[in-house]
This record gives structure tokens, sequence and C-alpha cells, in this order.
């Protein structure tokens, strides 16, 4: 049981070095999303129940745990990140509770299509650490995205968000993802901005597919990501993009190119912190040029100015592997 339940511990660009807790089988949620890696949702269902026994699920990942730490490695999070939608577990609160005596921070990743519920709020905030999913505040565009269970509203999930936000004492992220030709318009960037926010996160994500999704869909260009990302910030303290990049992010790599593209993986550098970063690094722009002829890096430009953005990676049928999920 271990194997299926527990995953990891996978390198993760929002909680560092986290374990992976399965408690959803496949594929149970109450979305059906156009870019989900995992492919369609088989059983669409809002209900919430019990899947695994929570003491058996606790075990489970006390055994794992044991076994990393006795090879002497670290767990920054334990986060529950299934197939499917982790709130739809009824026992969430007393998997949650259980775990706690490990020691280690909790996250859930969740699109929180049920947290207007009493029940999954509380669940909820036995955790650390919470991402909300905010495709859409437009009703066209959030159907055509999320593609939801019939029974659910968007009104309710908005409202939800904002009232879970108001109580909740941990660290509240947001996630975007921005598929092209549907809800990456300058007028759907303005308003989930303006949601997000009231919810007053931590930080708010930017994320583009780089898996295969589970339908024919385009991640939304460079040139969108960074318009994204300007309107967001006019708003918003902190906003990072998750967009699938290589090397190391979270310190300096002592290779001025590996943490050049590692930085404008995460948010776009303007052309005077670019000049800026070449001179404290010693890098030539001519190092700089070679990185835009050969397509590693983009220049956009954004009312009168120039960034500079990693390039999207390109979809990769044979790195794919199913059940494969971000963290």
């Amino acid at each position: 049981m271990t194997n299926s339940l527990v995953y990891g511990p996978v390198p993760s660009r929002r909680l560092g070095r986290s374990l992976g807790i399965n408690n959803i089988p496949p594929k149970r949620c109450s979305y059906s999303c156009i870019y989900c890696q995992l492919g369609h949702t088989a059983g669409m269902q809002i209900k919430r129940r019990a899947f695994y026994e929570p003491l058996e699920l606790a075990r489970s990942v006390t055994e794992k745990v044991r076994q990393i730490r006795e090879k002497g490695e670290l767990i920054d999070y334990l986060a529950f990140v299934p197939d499917g939608e982790p709130t739809l577990d009824i026992s969430l609160g007393k998997e949650i509770e259980l775990l706690r005596d490990l020691g280690i921070k909790i996250a859930v990743i969740t699109n929180a299509s049920l947290i207007r519920r009493d029940d999954v709020q509380q669940s909820l905030q036995k955790a650390d650490w919470i991402s909300l999913k905010v495709d859409a505040v437009t009703y066209d565009i959030w159907h055509r995205i999320n593609r939801p269970h019939e029974k659910i509203k968007l009104d309710n999930i908005l409202e939800g968000m904002l009232d879970f936000s108001k109580s909740f004492q941990g660290e509240l992220t947001t996630e975007t993802m921005l598929i092209k030709g549907i809800n990456d318009s300058e007028h759907e960037f303005n308003k989930i901005a303006a949601f997000i926010a009231e919810l007053k996160p931590a930080k708010s994500y930017l994320a583009a597919p780089t898996r295969p999704p589970a339908e024919q869909v385009e991640p939304a260009n460079e040139q969108s990501l960074n318009t994204a990302y300007q309107i967001f910030s006019e708003k918003l303290d902190k906003i990072e993009y998750l967009i699938g990049y290589e090397g190391n992010a979270f310190a300096s790599t002592g290779n001025a190119v590996d943490d050049l593209l590692s930085i404008t993986a995460v948010h776009p550098m303007r052309e005077d912190a670019l000049a800026e970063f070449i001179e404290n690094t010693g890098t030539g722009w001519n190092t700089i040029q070679e990185l835009v002829d050969t397509g590693n890096l983009i220049i956009l430009d954004y009312q009168g100015k120039k960034f500079y953005l990693r390039k999207l990676p390109a979809h990769s049928h044979n790195s794919y592997r199913p059940g494969q999920k971000n963290q």
C-alpha cells in the first residue's frame, strides 16, 4: 500500500522537497480540466466519501518517512496531490491530524470546487500550506477550461475562497493555468488578478501546461505569460511562474547562465535588471545574445519596455509518465 498511497520525495518549485500523498483513486474529480496531465476524469463526482482507511494511509506515510530519514534525506512538506481532487476525501482532516506527529509541514493542492462547504474548510484549516486553483472568474471561460460537475456553481466557489481566505492561518497561495485562446486575454487577466487580490495570498503562481494534456490545447505563449505577470504585478505582491523549467531555482549555482535561466523561468527580467545582473556576475552581453539566438531566452515588449523570459519547454511525450503530478 505504501507504493500506491505515497510517492516521492520529489523536487517541487513551490514546496521544496515534498512527499506526495495519493488519497484519491484515479481519477475521481469534480473537474475534467482540458489541460489535466492525468487525462479525462472517468469518475466525475462532488459527494465526499472515504476512499482509504485513515490509519492505514497514515501508517504508509509514516513508514515512507522513516525510510527516507534513515537515508539521511530531508522532507520539506507532506503534500496531498492525488490522482483527483483531494477534498473529495471525507477523511482528509483526520489524515492530516494523524500525520502531525511526524513534525513535517502539510500541504494540500486543491481545485477549490468544494470550498464553500463548511466541512471542507474545516479539513483544509488543519493544513500548513494551501494552493487554490483560479483559472477563470468568468463563467463561460471557467466552463471551457475546467469543465466542472454540472451541479457546481462558480459564484459559490469564489464566495467560498473569499470566506476561507479570511480565516485560514497557514500560507495561502493560488495557481492559474493559462491556455492559449481560452483564458489568456488581458480582460480576463485583469479580472482574475482583481479577484485573487481579495484573497491576499502569500504568493500567486502563473502556470502553463508542460506535459501532454487531456485535450489538444496549447499553453499560453511567452508574450501572454509576460502580459499576465505584469497585470498581476499591479495588483499582487508576489507572483511566480510554474512553467516546467529545469535547473536550480532555489539558490545560486555559481554558474551565471544557469542562474539566469532559473530566474527567467520564475519571472521575466526587465532589460535594466538584466544589465545589472550581467555587471554583478561579470557575464558578457554576448552570452545573453547567444541565449537569445539559441532560443533559450525570448525578448518581449510590454508598455515600451523590454523583458527577457525563458522559452517554454516543448511538450515531450517521451518524458511523460502516467500519474506524474505537479507540486
